[in-house]
């Protein structure tokens, strides 16, 4: 299955030269974002194909093949802008975080709750869990012990010290 991974939204141009600007905090950029890959924009998906990639200011900038001025370009502001995962070459030990959403969570044996979403923190990645009540998992901390993606179970060992 190949399906489109949301990786960012062009939140305007940058210079006079076609440079786009985009808002992302997705994980992998510097994967999304090389030389070669192709990009889909918008609601139609239009394909297109990254000519150059840079940081500025905790913007991801961006040039596109065939483009080479601000007004070719315009008409990406405010688009939302996906990559194929199979471009991502993720190994079978890596997953997005939005894959984590719906995994059960176990403190050892015992079902604590459910991941609904995940927030993304200054110093880590806050995985939001249901049970009978709501809490954070920290994904970068001493509590948890292992993610099986395909078997939807996270284990932790101490994570029910962590419900309020």
């Amino acid at each position: 299955m190949d399906n489109d991974v949301f990786v960012g939204v062009i939140v305007n141009t940058f210079g006079i030269k076609g440079e786009l600007k985009l808002k992302s905090s997705f994980e992998y950029q510097d994967r999304a974002f090389k030389i070669g890959n192709k990009l889909y924009i918008g609601e139609e998906k239009e394909e297109e194909i990254i000519n150059s990639y840079r940081v500025h200011k905790n913007f991801v900038l961006i040039t596109l093949q065939k483009y080479n001025n601000i007004n070719e370009v315009l008409k990406y502001k405010g688009s939302n802008v996906y990559i194929k995962r199979s471009a991502l070459k993720l190994s079978s030990d890596e997953y997005l975080y939005r894959d984590l959403i719906g995994l059960n969570v176990y403190d050892e044996d015992k079902l604590i709750g459910q991941v609904y979403d995940y927030e993304l923190s200054i110093n880590d990645v806050l995985l939001k869990v249901k049970g009978n009540k709501t809490f954070y998992l920290p994904l970068n901390g001493p509590y948890i012990e292992k993610i099986d993606v395909d078997k939807k179970e996270i284990i932790t060992k101490g994570g029910s010290d962590l419900i309020l």
